[in-house]
């Protein structure tokens, strides 16, 4: 075999080895251009079945979504002064004043509104159903689960006061 032949067998390997490597290159789309009108139509899609909605998306969760409510307690007293909220929602009360804060249901001095027991009945309020902050803090959370118009004041202050509807 002479030098030329291997260079061209080399060459013909190359250009093989190349091309089968390279792919076929798939077709471009052609876009036809009209001067008429033409109505263009969207593939359709079907609508999956209830099953197949229903297999498709994460399971709901039953825990209720809880809300929470800003009543923040000033120099002036609370603001806002009276909030409407749904059953189930919380109210968190912050303290932004110079004077200490003790947010608890009314009657002053029983805070017997909310829960039908007395402040030495309900605190401390490990159950969480007082309604009464059981002591002075910056922040004091409360969920409201009884529906009704519950008024509140500050026990440090009593002349402070405020109300929550609960609907």
């Amino acid at each position: 075999m002479n030098k030329t032949t291997t260079i061209i067998i080399i060459i013909i390997v190359l250009l093989g080895g190349y091309f089968l490597l390279k792919g076929t290159p798939e077709p471009i789309p052609s876009v036809s251009e009209s001067t008429d009108q033409e109505s263009i139509t969207e593939p359709s899609v079907t609508e999956p079945s209830l099953s197949e909605q229903a297999s498709e998306q994460p399971p709901v969760s039953q825990t209720p979504i809880v809300k929470e409510n800003i009543v923040t307690y000033t120099n002036a007293g609370y603001s806002p002064n009276t909030i409407t909220i749904k059953v189930g929602e919380t109210v968190v009360f912050k303290n932004e004043s110079a004077n200490k804060m003790w947010t608890a249901s009314g009657v002053h001095p029983t805070h017997f509104l909310y829960s039908g027991t007395s402040l030495e009945e309900h605190c401390p309020d490990v159950s969480s159903t007082a309604f009464d902050q059981c002591g002075s803090g910056n922040e004091y959370s409360f969920t409201f689960m009884k529906s009704g118009t519950w008024k509140y004041h500050n026990h440090v202050s009593p002349d402070d006061t405020g109300t929550i509807v609960v609907e």
